[in-house]
Parts: structure tokens; C-alpha cells; sequence
């Protein structure tokens, strides 16, 4: 028989996810419909072309050598990663793994608004994602360990599937949340211990560029641990790597953190207040001014 608090734990889940399982169909149609009008991406860099020599150049070099990072520091974890139980020592082989990537792109990050914020105390990171280079440029630049909240599916890849179950990332399953409860009380006493997490809270790439609205539950963790949100925004990712490509397209990056945003004294409740704040604040940050 479940416990009293599982009960309430599979309600706050189960709820927003009835709504959030709606809403990536509702994005998809807009994002694909023929009548959708172009529009220029939020960060394009006027001038800036990538023609034949560029797709060469990340299908053949770029690409080429990422998988390779990707399997020989996977391969090389495995022996460190089976006694591991904690990720710490994961953690730096995926910050390995991902300064590899940085170095390989060509494409320089540009850190802002991180020297404000005390990073002695554990946050809830919010992240856009727009690309799956999101990740590299997150373990290079963010100077301490976290952890992640990914999607169930994601451990299905070879490799990066293991290395996520070990390393002590946070695995959500969204098709049945209730499977998530162990998860997300192990992330909350991580949280309240001292550990920061990253979370994406659109749920996924945004097809067009554009922040996407946040997934209802989406900052759960961070109001159960009454830790401060901090609105993190990567500018110029998704015109680096887009979905449904493979061709990278050098090109400076940013990543500017704002201004904490508390958590004290909220309750359930107050889950899409915060989210509307947090959303408001990220597009501050992303947008061009």
C-alpha cells in the first residue's frame, strides 16, 4: 500500500502531466505547419553564410570526431564509472568529453551574469534548449558539479544512456510520472544536501528558435527544496546546431545567467506563478534588447 506521501506526490506529478503531453502537439503543429511564416532566428549574425565548404566540413570533420570523443570517453569511463555511486568522478569525464566538443566547433562562449550569483549554495538551473549542443556548452562553463533532469528515452542511446544512469543524473519518465517519485525525492535530498541540478524546462529543443512555454511541474524540485531558480539563457545554440541537422555552424555563443529567483515559503500551489516569472526572466535574457 502506498504511503500517505507517495499519494500526494503522485497528485502534484500526475497533473501537470495531463496538460503536458497536450502541449508538445500543440507546438509541433505550429512549428510544421505549411502556413507558418518564416522568420529570421532570434540570433542570427548578419553576414554570416554557411555553404557547401561548411556542411563538408561538419559532416565529415566535426561530426566525425564528436562521435569519436563520444565512444572513446565512454568506453574509458566505463571501469571508473562501475564504483562510482556518487557521479562525481563521471561528472569530469563528461566535462572532458564536452570541452573536446568546444574545442572541436570552433565556437566560443561568452559567460555573463554568473559572477553574481553565490555559488556556494545549490540552485535549480533553468536552462533553454535549443540544441544538443546545449550539454557541452553547460559542463564547460558552469564551474561545478550538477546534475541533470533528463527524459526516460534518452536511456536508450548506447553509451550516453549508461553514462546518464550512473553518473547520477535525475531520470523523469514522462509517460508514467508515478515511476518518477524515487527519482525526484533522491533529487530534492541531493538539492537540500548541496547538490545544484539543470533542468529544461520547455521539455525539449525548440523547433524554431523561439522559447517555448515551460512544461506545468517543471520547477517541482525546486519549490519542494526551497532552493532558489536561476534563469540560465544559451544564445546562438540553435543556430549552431538545429534539430533535424547535422551541420554545425561555427559561430560565437553566449550563456547569461540572471538574477536568482526564490523559492522560500512556496508551496505547490505557487508552481505556475514561479514558472511565469522564470519564463518572463529567461526571455529578458535571450531576446536581443
Amino acid at each position: 500500500m502506498n504511503s500517505s506521501i507517495d499519494q500526494i506526490e503522485k497528485r502534484q506529478i500526475e497533473k501537470p502531466q495531463v496538460e503536458e503531453r497536450a502541449d508538445p502537439l500543440q507546438r509541433d503543429e505550429s512549428a510544421t505547419s505549411p502556413s507558418a511564416p518564416l522568420r529570421p532566428t532570434p540570433h542570427a549574425i548578419p553576414g554570416m553564410t554557411h555553404g557547401w565548404l561548411s556542411r563538408l566540413r561538419s559532416y565529415f570533420i566535426l561530426n566525425t570526431l564528436i562521435w569519436f570523443y563520444t565512444l572513446a570517453m565512454g568506453v574509458i569511463a566505463l571501469p571508473g564509472g562501475m564504483f562510482d555511486r556518487t557521479g562525481r568522478r563521471l561528472h569530469w569525464f563528461s566535462r572532458t568529453w564536452s570541452w573536446l566538443i568546444m574545442k572541436t566547433i570552433l565556437s566560443p562562449v561568452k559567460v555573463t551574469g554568473l559572477d553574481k550569483i553565490d555559488l556556494s549554495k545549490p540552485h535549480v538551473y533553468a536552462v533553454n534548449h535549443a540544441s544538443a549542443l546545449d550539454i557541452p556548452v553547460l559542463y564547460v562553463n558552469l564551474p561545478f558539479q550538477f546534475r541533470i533532469v533528463f527524459k526516460k528515452e534518452l536511456l536508450a542511446y548506447p553509451i550516453v544512456g549508461w553514462q546518464l544512469r550512473r553518473s547520477g543524473q535525475v531520470c523523469i519518465d514522462q509517460q508514467k510520472p508515478t515511476n518518477s517519485i524515487a527519482a525526484i525525492r533522491s533529487a530534492v535530498k541531493s538539492l537540500k544536501a548541496g547538490m545544484p541540478l539543470v533542468i529544461f524546462p520547455e521539455g525539449g529543443r525548440t523547433p524554431d528558435g523561439d522559447i517555448k512555454p515551460f512544461l506545468p511541474g517543471a520547477f517541482f524540485l525546486a519549490i519542494k527544496a526551497q532552493v532558489d531558480i536561476v534563469p540560465v539563457a544559451l544564445v546562438g545554440t540553435y543556430e549552431l546546431l538545429p534539430m533535424n541537422t547535422y551541420h554545425i555552424k561555427c559561430r560565437p555563443l553566449e550563456m547569461r545567467a540572471g538574477e536568482p529567483i526564490s523559492t522560500a515559503g512556496m508551496t505547490m500551489r505557487d508552481m505556475e506563478a514561479v514558472s511565469e516569472k522564470v519564463w518572463k526572466a529567461m526571455e529578458d535574457l535571450y531576446y536581443p534588447k
